[in-house]
């Protein structure tokens, strides 16, 4: 399973990369507020600046909501660097830009994804990933978890070669539950990576080994 980190902190982004755990990189308009990053050109560099961090695909979301916008910024973003992955709304007319990217050769992230059908759309427009959000299906009091299973079901049926990008990583629990369900990709917060590290009788053993140590100096 690959490790994205979904952040537009290069800080962040540098210590994934060092820790050498890191794939990719997802980003969207709210992470990079987040950041202060703002102005079309600003972004962009800063998008180029995460592409310069780390050695995988770099998500970069459009804002148009309109097929023929999304296609003039979607080429904008994909010329930047040969890691972006441009990223389209699960909406009607983000559905045929990914299929016009895919005739083009540019890798494309469907986000904002709900339900098996519209997993099985973007499969269908040939997008490199599909994203769903686990998170906010959870924050509904709906089981975010059954939905990659099933977008697994479907696609393992079909041989669709669309990769199952598992978004909206709220802890680290939902990390190793995407793993066993066969997620090819999350994305999350770092923090929900680094927790993974984590466990109590760990630093109780390496504790007790470094004392012993001493000891027998």
């Amino acid at each position: 399973m690959k490790f994205f980190v979904d952040t537009a902190n290069l800080d962040q982004i540098e210590e994934a990369q060092d820790l050498g755990i890191l794939d990719g990189v997802t980003t969207n308009p709210s992470l990079m507020a987040k950041e202060g990053i703002k102005g079309k050109n600003n972004i962009l560099n800063h998008y180029k600046n995460i592409c310069e961090i780390v050695d995988g695909d770099v998500s970069a979301e459009v804002i148009s909501t309109t097929y023929e916008a999304m296609i003039k910024e979607g080429e904008e973003l994909a010329s930047l660097h040969n890691q972006i992955v441009v990223k389209l709304p699960m909406i009607k007319d983000g559905v045929k830009a990914a299929k016009y990217f895919t005739k083009k050769g540019i890798k494309t992230n469907i986000t904002l994804v709900f339900s098996a059908g519209q997993a099985l759309l973007a499969a269908k427009a040939g997008a490199t990933y599909v994203s769903p959000f686990l998170g906010r299906l959870d924050d509904i009091s709906t089981d975010g978890l059954n939905l990659i299973s099933e977008i697994r079901e479907i696609y393992d049926n079909f041989g669709f070669k669309t990769e199952i990008l598992a978004a909206s990583i709220r802890h680290t629990m939902h990390i190793i539950d995407c793993a066993k369900i066969g997620a090819d990709v999350i994305t999350s917060p770092l923090s929900s990576i680094t927790g993974l590290l984590k466990h109590p009788l760990t630093d109780i053993g390496l504790d007790k080994f470094l004392k012993d140590h001493q000891k027998g100096n």
